[in-house]
Order: structure tokens, then sequence, then C-alpha cells
């Protein structure tokens, strides 16, 4: 978390002049392992993602592209584990899963079946 909150400082003291960062996905609670994009992401793209529960805000690096309204990862997960969003658990990751990786059907499945 420290990390974290490291970054967003250094996000909100950009100098005067400098080129002000958006953000490109909106992750709901803290605590959710995925965000979901709110503008295509391009691979290789370093991307903000904006916590919608407390405004602070996450820096990753897009793994691959992913289109607006899909998902990307801000944590690690392992093959089997829960993936979280709203707080819930949504599915279970197929295999591993890393910051900024593209999440889809590809990476997770149901947890209900």
């Amino acid at each position: 978390m420290q990390k974290e909150s490291l970054q967003v400082a250094a996000l909100d003291q950009q100098p005067s002049g400098a080129e002000v960062q958006t953000h490109k996905f909106l992750i709901h609670k803290k605590g959710d392992h995925v965000g979901v994009v709110t503008e295509d992401i391009s691979q290789g793209e370093t991307v903000i993602g904006f916590y919608m529960d407390d405004d602070s805000m996450v820096e990753v690096i897009a793994k691959a592209d992913i289109p607006l309204g899909h998902k990307i990862s801000v944590v690690h997960l392992q093959a089997g584990d829960a993936v979280i969003e709203y707080g819930l658990r949504v599915g279970l990751a197929r295999e591993a899963i890393e910051p900024g990786d593209y999440v889809h059907v590809h990476n997770i499945k149901s947890a209900r079946w």
C-alpha cells in the first residue's frame, strides 16, 4: 500500500507545464484485483487507474492491447486464485496473472460453475 501512496504523490506533484496524465481505467473498490478500461489501452503503455472509493491511483504497464470495457489486472494472482471486482469474487484465475495483464475469458473462469 505504501508504494501506491508514493505513486499517487508523484502523480500529484508534476512540475508546472508537465503533461497531465489521466486515468484509463477505473477500480471500484480498494482490494479489487481488476479495473475496467475506460479508453482503449495499447500494449506497453503505462496507464493510470483510479480507485473510485478513495480517489487514489495506481500505475501499471499494459502487457497487451486491452479494449474499452474490458479488464486490466492491478495485482499478481496465481492459477486458482479468486478474482475480485466490486469487492466480490467474480471468477477464478485459470493461470498466473500479473499487473497490467488483459483479464478476460482466456485467463479467468466463472466462480459460479
